[in-house]
């Protein structure tokens, strides 16, 4: 019996520096960088995304400057069919939407949804 005890002593004592070598290098990749991996039996969530709120832009609304910095402005309106703004006035772009704005206060005065 004292050798059975012995024998599996030793063993575990050998064994144990082995086991753990091996535990070591698991989740590595060739850099040394630590890489998660997922356990087989769980499934992966769907990564989540963002969306942005959207603006329902009203007639008469008079935009912040900061509003003004996310527009792009349309100076080819020909070719998205808009119609040519009279002066003192510009046609700008955002998302999916143009608008009249005027040019020194910043109201809108028409608005185009695009699908």
């Amino acid at each position: 019996m004292k050798k059975f005890v012995i024998v599996l002593l030793s063993a575990t004592i050998l064994a144990a520096p082995m086991a753990q070598a091996r535990d070591h290098h698991r989740g590595h990749n060739d850099r040394g960088r630590h890489v998660e991996q997922p356990a087989p039996h769980k499934r992966m969530a769907p990564p989540k995304r963002f969306v942005a709120p959207k603006h329902h832009w009203k007639k008469g609304h008079r935009m912040t400057a900061a509003e003004r910095r996310h527009m792009r402005e349309v100076r080819d309106y020909r070719r998205h069919r808009l119609s040519a703004p009279p002066r003192g006035h510009r046609w700008v772009r955002i998302d999916n939407d143009f608008l009249l704005i005027g040019i020194t206060s910043g109201i809108i005065s028409s608005i185009i949804a695009v699908r």
